[in-house]
């Protein structure tokens, strides 16, 4: 249509999900979603929903992308279980180090604020949580890791990857987090090779 400016989407929600990681979600404005993703307050609503729905669209896009990656990180977990998990990991740890995006975690923040969100936020935030135990617990258990310890483990991993992304906002060093992992690394080796004791 002449007239009417254009945006790429995948940009513009970027640019929204960066806002909302740096900031949370109470914190963003309809102001400061304007000026991160170059939209005015009408073309934001128009083309993408009220803040609620912009956030839950943005949460789902964090999800999936850092899902995709955990899920190829753990895809060799029957053959190589303790590669597959340190390299489920390093999806975090990379995330963390990189320069261009912010500390910490939009799902883990997103779970420590749901006592100030709303039933749609918490509840999808808590699916997040779920499924990455999930994606954890399938790959435990194909590394041939008893059942109540897939499990055990799926919970620990996963709560452990949430709080390197809470210690990165509380600039702890990279020296630490990784001392981070290998303490569960080592749990984890113990279990696998009492497990593989014929």
């Amino acid at each position: 249509m002449a007239g009417k400016k254009q945006f790429d989407v995948d940009v513009v929600l970027d640019a929204a999900m960066v806002q909302f990681w740096r900031a949370g979600y109470a914190d963003t404005s309809l102001d400061d979603l304007s000026r991160a993703t170059g939209l005015n307050r009408s073309s934001i609503y128009s083309s993408l929903g009220d803040k609620e729905s912009l956030y839950l669209r943005c949460l789902d896009r964090y999800t999936t992308r850092y899902g995709a990656k955990y899920d190829q990180a753990l895809s060799r977990a029957p053959d190589e279980p303790l590669r597959a998990v340190r390299e489920f990991f390093d999806v975090t740890l990379q995330r963390i180090a990189d320069p261009d995006l912010p500390d910490g975690c939009l799902v883990a923040q997103t779970a420590m604020a749901i006592p100030a969100l709303s039933p749609g936020i918490a509840a999808r935030a808590i699916e997040a949580l779920g499924l990455q135990r999930a994606r954890l617990r399938t790959a435990l258990n194909a590394a041939k890791l008893a059942d109540s310890d897939a499990d055990d483990f799926a919970v620990h991993i996963a709560a452990v990857n949430q709080s390197l992304a809470v210690m990165s906002r509380a600039k702890a060093s990279q020296e630490q987090l990784r001392a981070t992992v290998e303490i569960s690394m080592s749990a984890l080796s113990q279990a696998l090779h009492a497990g593989a004791r014929p």
